[in-house]
Parts: C-alpha cells; structure tokens; sequence
C-alpha cells in the first residue's frame, strides 16, 4: 500500500500518471484500494482536499483522462458520493452482487435490480446538489477477482485448494449457482445448456443496464478457472 499523504509518494504517482499519458498515449487508469488516496499520516480519512486526487482533478492534461476508481480499502468503503473524486468513475460492487442474487433466484431483490439496471441513482445522484451520472457507474458481474463467469454458473463454492492455503483464500460470498451440478466432471447436457442460459442471462443484464459495462476478456467464450476464485499464484493452465 502507498502512504500517498506523503508527498514524495503523490509526486511519484503523478510522475507516473503523467509519463505513461504522455509518452504512450494511455487515455485512462484504475486504481486499486483508490479509498487510501483519502488516507492522512495517521491513517484517518479526509474527504475534503486528498492530495493525489486534488492534484489530478487540477492537473492540466490528466483532468481531461478517464480515472476510475475502486472506490474502498481494507476498512474504508467510499462507492458514489463518499468518494472525493466526484468526476471519476467508479467500480460498482452493488451492481455485481444485486445482479448475481437475482440470476441466482434469490427472492426480495427485483426492486434493487431494477434500481441498477436503471442506473443506480441510489449510488450516483443526478441532482444539482450531486450532479453525478449513470455513466460514472462501472458495472460488471466477474472482475480479476473472483469466479469467472463460466465458474459462476457452474459451482455453489469455491475450490482454491491448488493454492496451498486450504481453501481459505478467497471469497465466501460468490452468489453463484451450479445450476444441480457442481463442476464439469459428467456433466449432463440439460446442466450444460442451463448454465449456458444463465450466462447469457449475465451477460444480458450487464450490457443493457444504464452505465458502463465492463466484462472480463475470456467469459465471452466461457473460460473457467476450475472453480478457483483467487488464482494469484497459478501460472498455468488456470489463469
């Protein structure tokens, strides 16, 4: 984690910021934990002037790029009008996790997909107080974290055994469905076009919900971890 209060850690992350925009044309960045930008030295929040974020709305050729944020940390959690980067864009968990219950077949979430699909006005307010966008909203359903899509239709828990830490890693809560057959050893037909089904069904919402869909480059076809939903150290055939 950087301690970027610190300001020869923010100049080293605007010296990079501005290089990589510069010399390679890159015309956006996602930040990772963006929520520790809001962190003083003494680890509390300041959601009024954060150093790096002020510095890059201000900046001459960054403010003009795509800045997309993972909007928490380990214990601070800023998704919409918490987080100080009021024109950036911002991952959506909520979005993921209402959208999963409801293919799933959870009951008493139809209203809160809706609320989504519409563009979670809940999270980003398009009032004149607010004046947030559906846009700002990065919806997605899989990320590099977590089940892939294929894996999310195919098992009711994860299996990261492969990782050497006995299945304690990683997410609990995946919201997945194995549509009656956990992994793909003798899998019956009717679970094969089920979960096919299921992943059209995903992938359907996520592209006609108001917003901007992201999707992870291999669940178009259907690609699988195996049911390993932190393959941090697997350089092989899973990842």
């Amino acid at each position: 984690m950087l301690h970027t209060a610190n300001r020869y850690v923010s100049g080293m992350v605007m010296d990079s910021l501005h290089h990589w925009a510069r010399q390679f044309r890159i015309d956006g960045f996602r930040f990772d934990l963006a929520s520790l930008f809001t962190r003083r030295d003494d680890g509390s929040i300041d959601l009024n002037e954060p150093p790096v974020i002020s510095a890059i709305q201000t900046h001459p050729d960054l403010a003009r790029l795509r800045m997309i944020a993972e909007a928490w940390d380990v214990v601070s959690y800023q998704l919409g009008r918490s987080f100080p980067g009021t024109t950036w864009l911002q991952w959506n968990d909520t979005f993921r996790n209402e959208v999963r219950s409801f293919v799933r077949g959870d009951r008493g979430v139809t209203a809160g997909l809706i609320r989504r699909l519409g563009g979670s006005d809940d999270i980003f307010p398009d009032t004149p107080e607010d004046a947030y966008h559906a846009y700002q909203s990065i919806n997605f359903v899989t990320s590099h974290d977590g089940f892939c899509l294929y894996d999310l239709v195919s098992y009711d828990r994860k299996h990261n055994e492969a990782n050497g830490e006995g299945n304690r890693d990683g997410r609990d809560d995946n919201r997945s469905w194995n549509c009656g057959w956990e992994g793909n050893v003798a899998l019956p037909e009717a679970v094969a076009r089920l979960r096919r089904r299921q992943a059209k069904n995903l992938f359907c919402l996520l592209m006609l919900a108001n917003g901007t869909p992201m999707f992870v480059a291999g669940d178009e076809f259907l690609n699988t971890q195996r049911g390993n939903n932190n393959p941090y150290n697997q350089d092989n055939e899973t990842t």
